[in-house]
């Protein structure tokens, strides 16, 4: 009997690890199983159904299309990217600074609520436009701009809303301690907020991409995939097009993954210290 229950108790752990690994390995494998399926009914209809490739390009067509110009892919995604870059990390540290100032003044907070509402519903297709014709056709502030703004929005509300939840009675007993407000700040607001903060950060980083590449539809310099593809499906490359939309895919993908891995970094180092 206590042979058995020794038995049982040396192969639980076993169990758990045999159960981490197979759901860790379902993870990879499930969506590149699901990703395989869509791809082949897919391919299934253009080259058995005879869906025409004007209307829906085949994955090969595209995949030939994709190596064919992977030179200029490569070349608008640096272009898109840093536009998306750089909105991305100026509209966070602005919206954290903002909600930084708003959770600690209730004047601000109450200023600074109708001027995000006003952000959160400006239109891309009419903004873009507008920014061109102010900043120059060759310029890519516009572009950075928007990317700028998109940012912004979800960057604020996650950070305001991870600012909140620090307890009062925490900050009180800060500054039983002559703690100041930078110590307080760092000690007790911040670790409070990050995981608020990176949420906040990691459904921009997507948003930037978005934006970015919206706004070159609407004209300024070419060479970026929202450009790129505008004038593929004007020349009826659809196939070209489509090859530029994977790009694009890849380009927020790569986003998410950057910021997912900064926030991952970041809570081990808080960790460890």
């Amino acid at each position: 009997m206590s042979t058995a229950a020794v038995s049982r108790r040396g192969t639980a752990p076993g169990r758990k690890a045999m159960s981490a690994r197979t759901e860790s390995w379902l993870r990879i494998i499930a969506p590149v199983a699901v990703g395989a399926i869509v791809l082949g009914g897919w391919q299934f209809l253009v080259t058995v159904v005879g869906v025409s490739e004007y209307l829906l390009p085949s994955p090969a067509s595209i995949a030939t299309q994709f190596v064919e110009y992977l030179p200029s892919i490569l070349s608008a995604m640096y272009i898109t990217g840093m536009n998306a870059l750089i909105g991305l990390l100026v509209g966070s540290i602005l919206g954290i600074g903002l909600a930084a100032l708003a959770a600690n003044s209730r004047l601000v907070d109450g200023m600074s609520a109708p001027i995000v509402a006003s952000i959160a519903v400006i239109p891309i297709v009419a903004l873009a436009p507008v920014l061109n014709s102010m900043f120059g056709a060759d310029s890519q502030f516009s572009r950075q701009a928007i990317a700028a703004l998109a940012t912004f929005v979800p960057v604020f509300i996650n950070t305001l809303r991870g600012f909140r939840q620090t307890r009062a009675v925490h900050r009180d007993l800060m500054r039983v301690y002559a703690a100041s407000p930078g110590q307080v700040l760092r000690t007790v607001t911040l670790p409070t907020a990050k995981p608020f903060i990176f949420t906040g950060i990691r459904i921009a980083s997507s948003l930037a991409v978005i934006s970015a590449l919206v706004a070159e539809y609407f004209g300024g310099p070419r060479g970026g995939l929202g450009g790129l593809i505008s004038t593929s499906a004007a020349s009826s490359a659809y196939a070209r097009a489509w090859a530029y939309v994977v790009a694009s895919i890849v380009l927020g993908l790569l986003f998410y993954v950057a910021t997912l891995a900064l926030e991952r970094l970041a809570n081990r180092r808080g960790g460890g210290s």
